[in-house]
């Protein structure tokens, strides 16, 4: 039997063993696409319970350049958005059997890929077009969101390089959010304030970085 000076000691010398719980893995799902000849050529999107999320993509600079182009972003999902992510996982049994449809003369539209992770389970499953309604769900909104990155991404480059630019990649892109709303906007709220603030920005360009904003988040 230790004695109480013992204990003691041991206290002092491995603190963190009377303390330590055990690690619990936050509840994550992976999308990923692969699609080469596409721009972006690659990209994953991470999102965690807790609404962090991270984006990566592959690509070049432009249609005309064969420079690579490396985008790596971090954000925070809405809290509505994050929830239909992970309830949809739920209904795609988290992705733990094989997702693909394997017809043959199924257009190729990118190789993706659906993993999911947490402290109990984990699953994983990659294909071109899937049956399960909750997947194909998925896959466009992680598509939808994946574009408004992007746009987010070319934003950014072309106030530091090309001004000029910003007008008609904003007026395309208010044309269009009236058929398809833009996915999680606010993600990309950074960079139309900086837009909305600098005034060697045309006002007409400005303006529609304004409306771009005050879109409803989320649609």
């Amino acid at each position: 039997m230790l004695r109480p000076l013992h204990v003691a000691c041991l206290f002092l010398i491995f603190p963190a063993l009377v303390y330590s719980q055990p690690h619990q893995q936050q509840p994550t799902v992976v999308f990923s696409l692969d699609f080469p000849g596409s721009q972006p050529g690659h990209y994953s999107i991470e999102v965690q319970a807790d609404g962090k999320a991270r984006y990566q993509s592959t690509g070049r600079q432009s249609s005309e350049s064969e420079l690579s182009d490396d985008f790596n972003y971090e954000f925070v999902i809405s809290p509505a958005t994050r929830e239909k992510i992970f309830d949809l996982s739920s209904k795609a049994g988290y992705f733990q059997k094989d997702l693909d449809s394997h017809r043959k003369k199924m257009a190729f539209t990118g190789k993706k890929s659906l993993a999911y992770k947490d402290g109990q389970r984990s699953g994983e499953s990659t294909y071109n077009y899937s049956p399960d309604v909750s997947v194909q769900e998925l896959t466009n909104l992680f598509q939808g969101l994946s574009a408004t990155l992007e746009l987010g991404h070319r934003l950014e480059f072309s106030l530091r390089y090309q001004k000029l630019a910003l007008a008609e990649e904003l007026k395309r892109t208010e044309e269009s959010v009236r058929l398809n709303p833009p996915v999680e906007i606010q993600a990309i709220a950074p960079i139309l304030q900086q837009i909305i603030a600098d005034s060697s920005v045309l006002n007409v360009t400005r303006a529609r970085a304004q409306r771009l904003l005050d879109h409803p988040p989320g649609k």
